[in-house]
């Protein structure tokens, strides 16, 4: 476990806002008494409630990540939620390059565009992955890819910054009941449900989430697993001189 952060008075930026869990966790974080929740999304969005601020931001758009950076006055919570999962043949190169600019260099991207306002608040970020970073499936090839490096991405910051005193979170879900998972007929977790444990987590300070019944049996064994004592070990290489700034 990190440090935990409680969400009452926080400030908070969900991207993919506007639908499914990116929605449910703009909702439970105005629910658990965030000051502000900025609303990420490709396309205007309108909400009652006056805490809740809509930012336009595509995350593959440099120049709209940029923006709003710039637009974010301040910032403890960033949650990067939107991604897409889009069949293919294994790899297909077009495909595949699609998954990595969101859900790999879009998350990137917002995370160091709003870094520095996350090192002023010793703020958290919270990576939306899957349990597909672990294990593949193997009809959707290069969302599982990307998925692992969106991981492996998150594992490598959250030694980085550790210095910086900004935690990272990777939640990796089981099945949840968005659009994104429609055509699988499969049990699934609503996004309401999904959003409420983990920001449960998040407050506790869980590293690695395990938000639902699908997945949440693999959360003592992976605690106590191979890949966590190293991340752990490999944790204690980083010089404290040596954060990413």
């Amino acid at each position: 476990m990190t440090q935990s952060i409680a969400m009452a008075d926080k400030t908070v930026l969900v991207t993919g806002a506007n639908r499914g869990i990116g929605k449910a966790l703009a909702d439970e974080a105005l629910a658990r008494g965030a000051a502000r929740v900025y609303a990420g999304t490709r396309q205007p969005l309108t909400d009652p409630d006056p805490r809740l601020t809509p930012l336009i931001v595509d995350v593959t758009d440099p120049v709209q990540v940029e923006a709003a950076a710039r637009e974010v006055e301040a910032l403890d919570i960033l949650i990067n939620n939107a991604g897409v999962m889009l069949p293919d043949n294994p790899f297909e190169p077009a495909v595949f390059e699609r998954h990595l600019a969101v859900n790999l260099y879009g998350a990137n991207a917002m995370t160091q565009a709003l870094l520095p306002a996350l090192i002023g608040s010793r703020g958290a970020v919270v990576n939306l992955l899957s349990c597909v970073a672990l294990a593949p499936l193997p009809m959707f090839t290069s969302y599982s890819a990307s998925k692992a490096a969106a991981f492996s991405l998150t594992k490598t910051l959250r030694a980085a910054q550790a210095a910086h005193g900004v935690k990272f979170h990777a939640v990796l879900a089981g099945p949840i009941d968005t659009d994104m998972t429609r055509e699988l007929d499969i049990p699934k977790t609503s996004p309401e449900d999904a959003a409420r444990a983990i920001l449960d987590a998040v407050e506790q300070g869980v590293e690695d989430i395990f938000p639902d019944p699908a997945t949440a049996f693999l959360t003592d064994a992976w605690a106590a697993g191979p890949d966590k004592i190293l991340e752990n070990q490999f944790a204690q290489l980083v010089p404290t001189s040596a954060a990413t700034r």
